[in-house]
């Protein structure tokens, strides 16, 4: 080992060590002379063991070559564990410095009196620091144990006027986001995929990301997802991690191999991939358009999307709907330019997996980078439906924005 790999494997773990001994302070006083003292300090310290141990790991031999989907919760508990702990650091740093204060006043005038009866004020901090850390960091436990398999299913009714007869009540199933390479659990999605399928809807559009990076990443689900059923199949498009674009690769051939076998993947699950194309769906003589458009995004997204490619062929057709991951193309591009394309259906923000939803307040940190991050949205006669994704990624959980499964009802009025 070179010297700088040593120092990015001893420095991280003296910092890790420092901040849990200071921490540590605060635990020993809030637990004081409790019976299973013992029991806390050793869970603790276990708890250290295992950050450092994992960070080593990862260091040596690589965040992506950790077991399959391990990564992320082996992650998301390092991150957790010292996040709370910086939590305790930050509360008990500004009350040594009060403390600080108060001994040399202290030593500056008369003796303090005796305050030695009930609990001292270094246990009442301790705990409060310790309640302080524990709320988000069970918080976060809770997301990653109880909600990233915790299916939403929800209802949405859209009315156009402008809908041909043959479709009123066309049932869609989105999806969007699976992110394969999160997940850890089969049972979920298998459980999910039936009652999708018992849901019996016209057609099925899912709308991007399918991998977190590497199409093999979608090997142990295959034979999950390609029992997905609508009257009218699956129609797909990409999304931006789709690409291996955040991915390492040894070469151009390497890379473009991966995306083949992408490619490959939608034929063999039976998913009609829509890359910058359309499909014309007909009942009883009278068409709606389904328009599907690879990944278009404001900022450092990918840009490969060509509406102007997709949307020919669809102009005389009446009714449209177009599928494009990132919601940030509807404002961009979709409503300026297509004011025709009725329909919109995205994904891509997760809604952060982070925030409150109930029916007083609907709040996420993706409101500051997205003007439309989740649900249905309106601008004159053109709609944007937002899904808060299927799957989960980096963090392998949610917290209030939970994984959704919607159904969308077309209605014409």
């Amino acid at each position: 080992m070179d010297l700088r790999f040593l120092v990015t494997l001893i420095v991280p773990t003296i910092v890790i060590l420092l901040i849990d001994y200071y921490a540590f302070q605060a635990v020993k006083a809030a637990v004081g002379d409790f019976s299973y003292r013992r029991i806390v300090f050793t869970l603790y310290w276990c708890l250290t063991a295992f950050t450092i141990i994992s960070l080593l790991i990862f260091r040596l031999i690589g965040f992506k070559s950790v077991p399959h989907g391990m990564g992320s919760y082996i992650g998301a508990i390092v991150v957790i564990n010292l996040f709370s702990k910086l939590v305790i650091v930050l509360f008990m740093f500004g009350e040594d410095i009060t403390r600080g204060i108060r001994w040399i006043i202290a030593k500056l005038s008369s003796p303090a009196p005796d305050a030695s009866k009930g609990i001292t004020r270094s246990q009442f901090l301790g705990r409060v620091a310790i309640i302080s850390a524990a709320i988000p960091f069970g918080t976060f436990i809770y997301g990653m144990i109880a909600n990233a398999y915790n299916y939403q299913y929800r209802k949405v009714t859209v009315k156009f006027p402008n809908l041909p007869e043959a479709f009123n009540g066309f049932r869609i199933i989105q999806l969007s986001d699976i992110h394969s390479g999160s997940f850890t659990r089969t049972e979920p999605l298998i459980q999910a995929v039936d009652h999708i399928n018992k849901m019996d809807a016209d057609i099925i559009l899912f709308t991007g990301d399918l991998v977190n990076n590497i199409s093999d990443e979608m090997a142990d689900y295959m034979h999950i997802f390609d029992k997905l059923r609508a009257k009218r199949g699956v129609l797909s498009t990409t999304g931006n991690h789709d690409y291996g674009d955040y991915n390492h690769w040894d070469s151009v051939e390497e890379k473009k191999a991966n995306f083949k076998k992408f490619i490959d993947i939608h034929k063999a699950l039976g998913w009609d991939l829509l890359m910058n194309e359309n499909r014309i769906l007909e009942k009883d003589g009278q068409q709606i358009a389904i328009i599907g458009i690879e990944n278009w995004g404001k900022g450092h997204f990918s840009k490969y999307g060509k509406l102007d490619v997709a949307y020919k062929g669809t102009e005389q057709i009446p009714f449209k709907i177009l599928m494009s991951h990132d919601p940030s193309h509807w404002d961009a591009e979709t409503r300026p330019k297509y004011g025709d394309i009725d329909l919109t259906l995205a994904g891509h923000t997760h809604g952060a997996q982070f925030g409150i939803e109930n029916k007083w307040i609907k709040w996420s940190p993706s409101k500051w980078v997205y003007k439309q991050w989740a649900d249905l949205y309106q601008e004159g006669k053109q709609y944007l439906y937002v899904n808060r994704g299927f799957g989960f990624l980096g963090y392998p959980g949610r917290i209030g924005i939970l994984p959704e499964i919607t159904e969308i009802t077309l209605v014409k009025g």
